[in-house]
């Protein structure tokens, strides 16, 4: 063998043997820059944490289907991992095509309450029992199925936001980053993609359907979908309805809650029988016709004049006030006209030393006291914060068997909350729903409201709709149902019925036709 040859294939076999931080050493001292070190690899996008199968009778039908418990990484600019979000869904089996099942994302409000309400009380296939009567029950507490679940409708992702459930924000980022009507929107925007991308959904007719603030992320997001990830919606499902705040702030200055709360007291006072018997003999939604009328006709004209009303008007308004709050004219009188929320659910059974509920005024709490002009909790939250806490606890661990290994957040700390794109004015929703609509005409949303809310009054979700300015051949796609409860009408088993029969009817007006 010539010499070159053997001393070449000696120096090959030299740096086979060498270690690999040798080589590079070698090359550094030639002036080589080293080979570039391996990125860590990220962690996976959709990660399924626990899958398991069940049966279901949901109206009368037996549902076979899959409970997935899974998490998503929303991802940075630099493809960094930003955040976990936790979702559960349920998808039914023995569908032949997928693309021809409607999905829907589903979420609550707060901002920071987790999806627990939703999830436990109308979406999924278990539910928390509430007594019909608004009695507050006992523990332990017992799940029940749900007959009434929409999983016989639509396949259900329930999306618990970045700081609520156990969605957390991974380690080099800032909760605040998360916290705020833009950065939620976003969050949970992208979240969304993800899902549908991941699961291969972009042809399945997809919904969303929140409550409370969770109306106000929705309408955001129907906007943020279309622009940022051209996703068009079929419909959207507005469970007591926010989108204008400036419809509930009892602000100086800022009469509008005045006019938009009233209907709601006088079905407070009509269930609790503290009107005369001319108008406790009327069925509610008859009375509070009228009630709408006087609100948004002498009674708004009235607080417009101010000081104009000569005393013999303000008497009278007064009086009209007292008959439909069952409050004393001498305390409207002494509101100025102008009766706070709070005022009126310490107000109006004093003499009972009783308060009502604000998010379901059917519940009455006891105060220290009967005196002050607030009341001390909300009864309604008491009586349902416990048996969806406990309750989703042992479901997500005996039914769903997964074990989180980290607190489940009802309610996460997400304050202080980002408002900035509205600095110095209310935050109004209303406009980026218009626009979505407008874009896509297909865009169906229905408005569900409880009479006996007095968080997000019927009459405050309904002024909002009004004021959307659609154009006229837009309209018919708002639809609208109104239930003998409150802010979770879902909690009342004939709410819950009739919720479900609207939603029906709403799901076949919004998915194409075959």
């Amino acid at each position: 063998m010539p010499r070159r040859v053997a001393a070449f294939l000696i120096v090959l076999l030299l740096v086979a043997a060498c270690p690999l931080d040798a080589q590079e050493k070698e090359r550094s001292d030639r002036g080589s820059p080293p080979e570039p070190k391996k990125k860590a690899a990220s962690k996976v996008v959709h990660e399924p944490l626990s899958v398991t199968k069940h049966t279901a009778t949901i109206e009368g039908e037996e549902i076979e289907y899959t409970a997935t418990v899974g998490r998503i990484y929303l991802k940075g600019d630099k493809d960094q991992d930003r955040a976990q979000v936790y979702y559960f869904a349920y998808t039914r089996d023995g569908v032949e095509d997928q693309h021809e099942r409607p999905i829907t994302f589903s979420f609550n409000g707060g901002p920071g309450s987790s999806s627990v309400w939703l999830h436990l009380g109308l979406m999924g296939p278990k539910r928390v029992p509430v007594p019909d009567d608004a009695t507050q029950s006992a523990p332990p507490y017992e799940l029940v199925p749900n007959e009434h679940s929409l999983l016989d409708l639509t396949d259900i992702v329930m999306i618990d936001p970045v700081s609520t459930g156990i969605s957390r924000q991974e380690e080099g980022t800032e909760a605040r980053e998360f916290h705020g009507y833009e950065e939620d929107i976003n969050s949970v925007g992208d979240f969304i993609e993800r899902y549908i991308s991941t699961n291969e959904r972009w042809e399945s007719p997809k919904f969303l359907l929140g409550e409370s603030y969770g109306t106000t992320r929705a309408a955001g997001l129907a906007d943020y979908l279309q622009d940022t990830h051209g996703m068009y919606l079929n419909g959207i499902a507005m469970v007591s309805s926010v989108l204008n705040f400036q419809t509930l702030r009892f602000d100086v200055g800022n009469d509008l809650p005045f006019v938009l709360f009233l209907p709601s007291y006088t079905a407070t006072a009509w269930y609790h029988e503290q009107l005369e018997e001319e108008l406790q003999r009327q069925a509610l939604p008859d009375l509070l016709r009228e009630v709408e009328e006087f609100a948004a006709g002498e009674y708004n004209t009235a607080l417009l004049r101010g000081a104009r009303m000569s005393d013999e008007e303000e008497d009278e308004i007064a009086a009209k006030l007292a008959r439909y709050t069952g409050l004393s004219k001498e305390f409207v009188l002494r509101t100025n006209l102008r009766i706070e929320m709070r005022r009126f659910a310490k107000e109006l059974l004093r003499d009972r030393r009783r308060t009502t509920g604000r998010l379901d005024s059917r519940f009455l709490g006891i105060d220290r006291d009967a005196a002050g002009d607030s009341y001390d909790y909300d009864p309604s939250d008491a009586a349902i914060l416990g048996p969806f806490t406990a309750l989703l606890n042992e479901y997500l661990r005996d039914d769903l068997a997964y074990e989180p290994g980290r607190k489940y957040n009802i309610y996460g700390s997400v304050r202080p909350w980002n408002y900035d794109e509205f600095t110095n004015r209310y935050l109004d929703a209303s406009e980026s729903l218009r626009k979505a609509m407008t874009r896509n005409p297909a865009l169906q949303v229905f408005i569900a409201s409880g009479y006996y809310d007095l968080a997000t009054p019927y009459f405050a979700s309904d002024f909002t709709y009004n004021q959307l300015q659609l154009d006229p051949t837009l309209r018919d796609n708002l639809h609208w149902g109104y239930y003998e409860a409150g802010h979770m009408m879902y909690i009342h088993t004939p709410s819950l019925e009739k919720l479900k029969e609207d939603l029906t009817e709403f799901y076949e007006a919004a998915s194409p036709e075959e």
